[in-house]
């Protein structure tokens, strides 16, 4: 039986998974990426905790942070069940997966939070740390090989200058306030009518997040002249690479409009390309 692992992990079931919308049938001909040689049982040198989860490190991270139990992690995985049966896996797809650290099985929480950027473990997890016997879910211990990509802070943490614009942002005619968080490599600037390809994450400035590409692990791709003025404007001042944030006062978001988020609102946006 094929598993769609990360969809079944991801206990709240509301996070976008990099890869899961392939058809199932390319899907199911990739072919199964055998099994390491203790996947049976922790070796000697798995490193345990009191929960019971055993690990190993199979190639050291050149990160030093560890993530938080709320960061949002990019990772490629590999699982099996203890006969050997690979049940899921991310390298079969070639589509890393991103999801809330809080969001998976308890198993999963604990070793990936061992991890460090750039680390490959290896986590023997016990069924009360996983599925607790779930039907249709793997039974039993189920052993993963997890490499940590990227590890960042959750969306859901609001940047600490949510409430207001700091001494040290940028200020424009119209009201838009703004201050880069990253160069960008790019040269170009997209125009009033450009196609972008971005990342963003969005606040009110009481701190509650009400949208976020980054949370859904899948970048948007709109018309500048489609959005809010506040995003024509600021995104035009943007070079490929750039990360921004952006307070974007009423009359340049929803102008109060019922349904949609009130007051001054505020914006991370990476631009990765602008469209040609």
């Amino acid at each position: 039986m094929a598993y769609r692992f990360l969809i079944a992990l991801l206990l709240a079931g509301c996070v976008h998974v990099a890869g899961a919308a392939q058809a199932p049938a390319a899907r199911s001909a990739a072919k199964p990426i055998p099994a390491p040689p203790d996947v049976a049982a922790p070796p000697a040198d798995a490193a345990k905790t009191p929960t019971g989860l055993a690990s190993k490190v199979i190639t050291p991270g050149s990160g030093t942070q560890k993530p938080g139990p709320t960061d949002l992690v990019t990772v490629h995985y590999t699982g099996w069940t203890t006969d050997g049966k690979m049940f899921d896996s991310s390298r079969t797809r070639n589509a890393p997966a991103s999801f809330p650290l809080d969001r998976v099985i308890a198993g999963w929480r604990e070793c990936v939070g061992l991890m460090v950027v750039g680390e490959t473990r290896r986590c023997w997890i016990p069924q009360e740390l996983a599925y607790k016997g779930q039907a249709g879910r793997p039974a039993g211990m189920l052993v993963f090989d997890i490499e940590l990509i990227d590890a960042k802070i959750s969306p859901a943490t609001p940047p600490p200058d949510v409430k207001a614009p700091p001494a040290d942002a940028k200020r424009t005619a119209s009201g838009l306030a703004y201050k880069v968080l990253k160069e960008g490599t790019g040269t170009e600037k997209p125009n009033a009518r450009s196609r972008v390809t971005v990342h963003y994450t969005g606040w009110t400035t009481d701190g509650k997040m009400f949208d976020s590409s980054v949370m859904r692990g899948s970048p948007a791709t709109f018309g500048l002249d489609q959005v809010i003025k506040g995003w024509t404007e600021g995104v035009a001042l943007m070079v490929e690479g750039e990360k921004t944030r952006f307070w974007i006062p009423q009359d340049l978001a929803y102008k109060g409009e019922p349904g949609s988020p009130r007051g001054m609102l505020v914006f991370d946006v990476e631009l990765l390309k602008i469209q040609k």
